[in-house]
């Protein structure tokens, strides 16, 4: 298949957002041929073509605050939405003293007890939207025959990380409340997603425990971005971050959520999951990540601190894969078997027989 260095583009912003989203700044730099020799070696086979030619098309820029304004702007690509799975888009009232939050319902079925999802997007916490995720959402509902909510939460840096986690609070209480409206059980809800929407549900997990007002049943962790030490006060293996998410574009990120320097003593407490110092009693898991994804060693520690916690933790690892693989390279035999092994990990975590 030949990729265009449009395509090529289009393709890696998708995999930053982890929804089929594009947007035309690329998170890869330029690299020397012995860099790029380096990196395809730490790629798994299967996957090294694609990243060759993702290799072969950089050059441009990672994003950071020069450029955030053109990715947010350009449409991404229209995805194609199941029609058996319905979508409704309502405006909810949001947390007390915040505005009102829009959320997607996705595979209503009133008076039914079903198992549901409250997913947030990824995106670096910077851009990415809850719209954009509804057609790989849906394919989710169709697997498990659950309902999903997704939340649109506000972006940073406009808001930081107070404002976000109170949008999606909003939206799993409304979830929680309205369970009987969308066919839920209110017992049955799991919190799910990828890259920073993977950051977003930890902390939302967290804010459900301490709240003490919604029980979570589990929380599915899609390569989540949970340390703002990375790459900063904390540096990084030479064959990780590489691809995709970079360094660079995770320290903007970072700062934009947080409203402060990262990797430092100032991050607002509550604001960082992987700095939390209690994990007892937070809901079972499922972390996946790739070997040689940016976000490697802060997943593998976040699990393993659940699992000293006594929270059931199953942790996957992917070896050679890079942040977004399965979005970037559906079709791979690799990317089939994670998205396999998460369904098969939320029918755990949710009782799905």
């Amino acid at each position: 298949m030949h990729i265009t260095r449009r395509d090529t583009i289009r393709s890696v912003m998708m995999a930053a957002m982890l929804a089929p989203l594009a947007r035309p700044t690329s998170l890869l730099a330029a690299t020397s041929a012995a860099d790029r020799a380096f990196i395809l070696e730490t790629v798994t086979p299967e996957l090294r073509p694609f990243a060759a030619r993702m290799l072969d098309g950089a050059g441009y820029p990672p994003i950071g605050p020069d450029n955030l304004a053109i990715a947010r702007k350009t449409p991404p690509p229209v995805s194609p939405i199941p029609v058996t799975v319905p979508v409704q888009k309502r405006i909810i009232p949001g947390s007390k003293g915040q505005p009102d939050v829009t959320i997607y319902i996705l595979n209503a079925k009133p008076g039914q007890k079903r198992p549901a999802l409250l997913h947030t997007h990824g995106g670096g916490f910077i851009i990415g939207s809850a719209e954009a995720s509804i057609a790989e959402l849906q394919k989710l509902c169709l697997a498990l025959d659950c309902t999903a909510i997704t939340v649109e939460y506000r972006l940073a840096p406009e808001t930081t990380y107070a404002g976000s986690l109170e949008d999606n609070y909003a939206g799993l209480k409304w979830l929680y409340d309205h369970a009987d409206e969308v066919g839920a059980e209110p017992a049955r809800i799991a919190l799910v997603g990828e890259s920073a929407g993977g950051g977003h549900a930890a902390l939302l997990a967290i804010a459900a425990r301490d709240r003490g007002e919604i029980p979570i049943a589990f929380q599915c962790l899609i390569y989540p971005m949970l340390d703002d030490r990375t790459g900063t006060s904390r540096p990084v293996a030479r064959h990780q971050g590489t691809l995709i998410w970079t360094p660079y574009s995770n320290r903007f990120g970072w700062k934009s959520f947080l409203g402060v320097e990262p990797g430092g003593s100032t991050a607002p407490k509550g604001a960082v999951p992987a700095r939390l110092q209690n994990f007892k009693g937070l809901a079972p898991a499922f972390i996946g990540v790739g070997s040689i994804d940016l976000f490697f060693d802060e997943d593998v520690e976040y699990a393993r601190r659940l699992g000293d916690a006594g929270v059931p933790v199953e942790l996957l690892v992917l070896p050679g894969a890079f942040h977004g693989f399965d979005v970037l390279t559906p079709d791979s035999l690799i990317a089939k078997q994670f998205n396999e092994a998460k369904v098969l990990a939320l029918k755990r975590g949710l009782g799905i027989s």
